[in-house]
């Protein structure tokens, strides 16, 4: 192995690690897709976890700074095809091969920035920021599952954004107490956190099961290679959204309500049980 062969695994790697570390569920769904796709949707996780934290998290710094220097740093890693920076480097590796689009990193990054100057989303700023923040990454692990096929992504382009649409506006309802405590953050449209009720919260339920029956659909018409592991992540966060469904309003409001990893592995098992007898 040479040494720049090295450096691309170690930054793969990072992605990699990034992804085990932050996110339980979806690093136990990539676990199960071909091993071809794994290194790719790791890179995505990576890139799209860095973002976000530099918008919730960082809140000692100049977040305006980093996330335009983060903006500046993703784009002179693609156009010239290396970085320093690990997440970055995978990155642009996945961007080039898999021809992701220029459209859906900038539409990413600029819900990432609107995270930075709004607090309350009227309803055309609301599905703005869901397009961007979830469905274009559903669209970039997309291009990934498709390896090139133009025809086949654009036929289940609808589905993997009504997929990323439901998970997103899940964790919105799971996140709903930190996004206001700490970031003064009410995502969905004409809600008021201090008067939130179990009417509202089930009409957002409607939205969010409209979401995921489309995504099921699309789910179904993956290729093979991909097709498990993105049924996996949709069951976590089905299992999720019931127990949601399940608590009151007020309960929402207060505590983050979320699946024990004894019930993933569960999950998993399960899973894997129905897949291997085609009963998805």
């Amino acid at each position: 192995m040479n040494h720049f062969s090295l450096f691309r695994d170690v930054c793969q790697e990072c992605s990699e690690h990034i992804t085990k570390r932050y996110s339980t569920s979806f690093s136990m769904g990539i676990r199960v897709f071909d091993p071809k796709l794994r290194a790719p949707i790791y890179a995505i996780y990576g890139f799209v976890r860095f973002a976000d934290e530099i918008v919730d998290t960082f809140h000692n710094f100049d977040k305006d700074t980093l996330l335009k220097r983060f903006r500046d740093d993703t784009y002179r890693a693609i156009e010239e095809g290396i970085s320093l920076n690990p997440v970055l480097q995978s990155f642009q590796e996945v961007v080039h091969k898999y021809h992701i689009e220029r459209e859906l990193i900038d539409a990413f990054l600029d819900s990432m920035e609107m995270d930075l100057h709004f607090s309350k989303y009227h309803d055309a700023l609301y599905k703005q920021y869901i397009y961007g923040s979830a469905e274009v990454v559903g669209l970039m692990c997309l291009r990934v599952f498709t390896e090139g096929d133009e025809a086949e992504y654009q036929r289940l382009r609808a589905g993997a954004c009504a997929l990323g649409s439901a998970f997103q506006k899940i964790n919105f309802l799971r996140d709903m107490k930190s996004d206001f405590d700490e970031r003064g953050r009410v995502y969905f449209p004409d809600i008021n956190f201090q008067h939130f009720d179990n009417e509202q919260k089930r009409r957002i339920e409607e939205d969010i099961k409209a979401d995921f029956d489309a995504g099921y659909k699309g789910i179904l018409q993956l290729p093979k290679s991909a097709r498990f592991g993105v049924y996996l992540a949709y069951i976590y966060y089905v299992n999720l959204f019931e127990k949601i469904k399940k608590a009151h309003a007020e309960r929402v409001q207060r505590e983050r309500i979320r699946v024990s990893d004894r019930r993933k592995v569960y999950l998993l098992f399960s899973s894997a049980l129905k897949s291997s007898f085609n009963m998805l």
